[in-house]
């Protein structure tokens, strides 16, 4: 009898999931809150830019899933786990069964403690927007029109990416962040500081080290005592891993739900979580890459093959117009020394952090041309001579061809290779073949370039070390 296997989530490490379960002996249901089948949630300011329709985020159609069996339930709601039945219970009052759940409820929105956001009938302020869903977006595309200033909440991935999209359509637009320097999570104080002044140069202000405090008939107040004129206000911090029904099913929670190298719940075996909502080694994460490589090994898990998720790997790129930012690992608190160039004439800014003459860490600010041959020597562990990560952190002679061979990493995301993307016919085929494309969007130039063959590019190998 197949193994009950019940999601509880339809975003994007879900989807991922379900793909890599086809074919195995299990029976699959997702429960998915948002009426819209799962979507690419990273390429909202995409759509809200006006570069990519609603569209084209879906990641499988609906058919798709009733093709392969698998039960895809939309505007479904979870009110609790009951794992003395092993059952599901929805709002409605139905219970599903299952043998093992996942929970893939990724994260939710929490508002700052912004003074005016709510009013008195604790409606949000016409003004304010969250931008966490499709439908964030699509109220805030209806409220572009006749507005001419709008300052993004929250200087992380998120915020830069919505606040480039809002310039792009000819908002005014400025961006408050809390620490010392944009997109701190990830980046270092230098590399925050030349990405504030690449925004600066594309025409959108960036305060930093300063906090919104009240919105007013006027418009945003900060802590400094400074007054944004505004009439939009969008929200992009204050996210936190969604947790309630592991918490009321009395799971061990910390930030996120707490779990082992099989991403099961240290609490019940039974119950696995992925993606935003997982806490694995004290650490939670909020990028695709991880999440879909936590479905990876769960599918793994679940098909009876061994495998563990060891949550060292970590790729992050911002896909905003105008600017261009990776991350490999964890630079902020990587131990090793550091090799750094920044330019922030050019807007660019390049460290690694190498250990044992390994790439442990890194950050790529303005200039991505290195960046598939600095993650696969950082997802490869390679030694490093002494003089090699200098040269990693040159800039491409002018005019000089990228080097591709074919096991450099193209899409940090699904982690696949030129190689892989060589041999697909088209796009579609190679986002249906490989999901390359499909996570942030950061590589769809290079896909684009390496299946049209617009780009000559040796097929050699590329040793270093």
């Amino acid at each position: 009898m197949p193994e009950r296997v019940v999601v509880v989530g339809g975003g994007m490490a879900a989807v991922r999931l379900a793909e890599q379960l086809v074919g195995a002996d299990v029976e699959l249901t997702i429960l998915a809150d948002e009426t819209h089948p799962p979507y690419n949630r990273i390429l909202l300011s995409a759509v809200l830019e006006g570069t990519h329709p609603a569209s084209a985020l879906t990641l499988r159609s609906p058919q798709w899933y009733a093709d392969r069996g698998i039960d895809l339930r939309l505007g479904t709601r979870v009110l609790e786990i009951d794992r003395d039945a092993s059952e599901a219970v929805l709002v409605d009052g139905e219970r599903v069964a299952f043998d093992r759940l996942v929970l893939a409820c990724g994260s939710i929105p929490t508002l700052p403690p912004i003074r005016g956001l709510v009013r008195r009938d604790g409606t949000l302020d016409p003004r304010v927007h969250p931008f966490r869903s499709l439908d964030d977006c699509r109220r805030l595309d209806g409220s572009l029109s006749g507005a001419r200033r709008a300052v993004v909440v929250g200087g992380g991935l998120l915020g830069l990416q919505v606040a480039r999209a809002l310039a792009v359509r000819g908002v005014l637009t400025e961006v408050v962040e809390g620490a010392d320097h944009l997109m701190h999570a990830h980046l270092g104080a230098e590399a925050g500081r030349v990405l504030a002044r690449d925004l600066r140069r594309l025409g959108t202000e960036v305060y930093t080290g300063a906090r919104a405090v009240r919105l007013t008939d006027e418009g945003l107040v900060l802590d400094n005592g400074a007054l944004l004129a505004t009439d939009l206000v969008v929200l992009t911090a204050g996210g936190r891993p969604s947790t309630a029904l592991a918490r009321r099913a009395g799971l061990m929670v910390g930030r996120g739900v707490v779990v082992d190298g099989t991403l099961a719940s240290v609490t019940d075996d039974r119950i696995h979580a992925i993606g935003d909502c997982a806490e694995h080694r004290r650490r939670t994460t909020g990028n695709v890459a991880p999440a879909w490589e936590q479905a990876e090994v769960l599918a793994r898990v679940v098909r009876g093959q061994a495998a563990a998720y060891d949550g060292t790997r970590s790729v992050a790129r911002l896909r905003a117009t105008g600017l261009d930012v990776a991350v490999l690992g964890y630079p902020r608190t990587a131990e090793g020394e550091v090799v750094e160039v920044t330019n922030p004439i050019a807007g660019t800014h390049r460290r690694l952090v190498v250990h044992g003459g390994r790439v442990v860490a890194a950050e790529l600010v303005g200039d991505l041309s290195r960046v598939g041959l600095v993650t696969q020597l950082y997802d490869r562990g390679t030694i490093l001579g002494p003089e090699e990560p200098g040269q990693l952190l040159l800039p491409e002679a002018a005019g000089a061809q990228l080097p591709l061979p074919d096991e450099a990493e193209v899409c940090a995301c699904a982690g696949v290779t030129a190689g892989a993307i060589r041999g697909c016919a088209s796009v579609a085929e190679c986002a249906d073949r490989t999901r390359a494309t499909t996570g942030c969007g950061g590589c769809a130039d290079v896909v684009r370039r390496l299946v049209e063959g617009a780009a000559v590019e040796p097929r050699r190998r590329v040793v270093v070390g």
